[in-house]
């Protein structure tokens, strides 16, 4: 009786969205019909394995000093995710010059 209740909780698991793998990409600002990008680019990361570790500065101050930004122009998020938790990445990408 366990067996059949297991395999339909794992194809439950299964069918739903990101569950095992999400990339997902979207922007921070709210006005992007008067967003200019600028010449430059810089990203930011944090990464968690298992909600138990997690280590890295996704900060939109961290993302400008890699990219030699003074001026933030626009920024977007990214999300990539692995079976829901098991590891996962956030990162910010700012524009500017």
């Amino acid at each position: 009786m366990k067996r059949p209740l297991a395999c339909l909780l794992g194809l439950a698991l299964l069918a739903l969205p990101g569950c095992v793998y999400a990339h997902i990409k979207s922007p921070l600002d709210e006005d992007l019909q008067v967003t200019k990008l600028g010449n430059k680019v810089g990203t930011a990361s944090n990464h968690q394995i298992l909600g138990l570790v997690a280590w890295g500065d996704a900060s939109t101050q961290a993302a400008a000093k890699d990219g030699g930004i003074t001026t933030l122009n626009h920024a977007d998020e990214e999300w990539m995710s692995i079976l829901w938790f098991v590891y996962g990445r956030q990162t910010t990408i700012v524009y500017g010059d």
